[in-house]
């Protein structure tokens, strides 16, 4: 799929995220792959909104109550 401008800009929040202020909270993420590298993908196989919608999904089921574990992009 190409990859829109809105959809370059959002990935990089994500990379900026990642590279500036992930290192000072920790490892939080209880899925592979993590929540932002998730995400990224997300963007790049279905597109800004699926990929968006998905994220948020993916966000809300990263919680203590998850047991976490493999969960792909499909």
């Amino acid at each position: 799929m190409k990859i829109n401008i809105l959809s370059r800009i959002y990935i990089f929040f994500i990379r900026s995220y990642k590279k500036l202020l992930s290192p000072y909270l920790g490892q939080n993420c209880r899925f592979y792959p993590t929540c932002s590298d998730y995400s990224i993908q997300a963007v790049r196989k279905k597109g800004l909104i699926v990929g968006l919608i998905l994220s948020i999904y993916r966000i809300l089921r990263c919680n203590q109550f998850s047991k976490g574990g493999f969960d792909p992009v499909e």
